[in-house]
This record gives C-alpha cells, structure tokens and sequence, in this order.
C-alpha cells in the first residue's frame, strides 16, 4: 500500500514539473515567454472609461448620438444590457474592467487563455499567429473578437478584430462598430502587479485612437468561483467604485 502511495505521489509531482514547464515557457520554444500567468483581481471599478491623459470619449457625431440612444434605452429599459442579464461575453475593453478575478494561464502550447470569473468568459490568445482573413473576421464576428498575440520584450502585445456589436466599451454604453479593432500591451510593473493597456481604434465612433489602463494585483490565494446571472456572486467589497445594495 506504501509504494502505492508513493507511485501516487510521484505522478503527481511529475505533472506539477510538467505544468511549471509549460509555463515558464517551453510552449513557446528554446527561449522561455515571460511569465504573465496567475490569477489577478482589481483593486478598483469604473463603471465609465477613463481615457489616458482624462478627458471625454473622442466620439464622432454619429458616435455621439449612438451613445446617447444607449444611455437612454439603458435608463428607460428600452435597450437591454445582455452581458448582465444573460451573461453573454462583455467585449472589450469591458471585460478589462472587471470586478471580478480572472486567470491567465500561458497554455496549450501556442496559446494563452484568460478565463474571467465574470459570465466564465473564455478568451483565447493565438501566439505568434496572424489574425484571420478579413472574410473569416467579417463572417465570424465574436462578442470579443478574435485575439493574436506575441512578446515584445516583457510585454504581451495582443491585437484582437472581428468583434459583433452586441456589446458595448463600457457599463455606461459606451459604444462601438463591427469596424472595431485594439491592441493590448500586458505586462508585469511589479512582482504583484500586471498591467493591461489597451488601445482603441474605432473611426466611425471615435475622432481619434485612444487608451484605457487597467491595473490588477496578482491573487494567487483566489480560485475562481461559479457565476450565474441573477444569482449571489462573491464578496467584492474590497474592490473601490462596486455599487453596494
């Protein structure tokens, strides 16, 4: 029975070796990825964008008078928030400013994938790939695109396109076109912190490209917990900005 257990034990030391292999970077080849892995959690929500430098949002007219419709038919119950009532994907950048936690995890091999607590989204980083073709990005549209990333240095650089226009940039209805595209810069600014930078270009909607930042601490001592729309979530009140009861 004792050589049982330590039959037990060894497999599962094997796998944890192997598991720490795959993400220090041997899915990517000779040379080890940096590690951006790990569970994060913000320490701070924002309903509304904050752009780079302050300011409003650089809506065109027509961007104007779409968000304008949304917060009305937000407030008056006319347009209806899907990401809330049916837990369908956020989009981005939204989904960045979660409340929630969320886990990198740099793995499959050739892949990253971030599972956010928040509605389970699921997204799926391509590494070292370029994005699909214009058709398959108009024909396929994703409620959060399709994602391609490679490291620049530290830096994880993501591009993602394809979105649909089921979603909007942020709680308030901030909105977008199917001609939505970003770029994200992801990086570790501490041993504790991880840094998310994303770039909008959106030229119906938006005069010019602009910048959100997002912060998150690292939370390793966090597991990610079940959601269901309408139902108790966990405790967030150590995150700044959540709406209480």
């Amino acid at each position: 029975m004792e050589d049982v257990r330590l039959c037990a034990r060894a497999g599962v030391a094997l796998a944890a070796m192997l598991a720490v292999s795959v993400v220090s970077g041997s899915a990517y080849g000779a040379g080890a990825a940096p590690d951006v892995s790990g569970t994060y959690w913000a320490t701070q929500y924002n309903a509304k964008l904050q752009i780079v430098g302050g300011g409003d949002l650089p809506l065109t007219a027509n961007g104007k008078k779409a968000y304008d419709m949304n917060i009305a038919g937000l407030k008056d119950g006319s347009i209806t928030d899907a990401a809330r009532k049916f837990c369908v994907p956020d989009g981005l950048p939204r989904a960045l400013a979660t409340p929630y936690p969320f886990e990198i995890i740099q793995a499959p091999p050739g892949q990253i994938t971030m599972v956010h607590e928040l509605n389970h989204q699921i997204r799926v980083i391509a590494m070292d790939k370029p994005l699909p073709s214009e058709d398959e990005l108009t024909t396929l549209p994703f409620y959060n695109g399709h994602s391609v990333g490679h490291f620049e240095g530290d830096t994880l650089l993501v591009e993602t396109a394809g979105f649909n226009e089921k979603t909007f940039l942020d709680a308030t209805g901030a909105p977008h076109t199917d001609e939505l595209r970003t770029v994200e810069r992801i990086r570790r600014i501490s041993a504790t912190e991880l840094e998310d930078v994303i770039t909008i270009h959106d030229p119906k909607y938006y005069t010019r490209d602009w910048q959100a930042r997002f912060v998150y601490t690292l939370r390793d001592d966090v597991w990610l917990e079940g959601y269901v729309c309408g139902e108790p979530h966990r405790d967030l009140s150590s995150v700044v900005g959540v709406r209480r009861p």
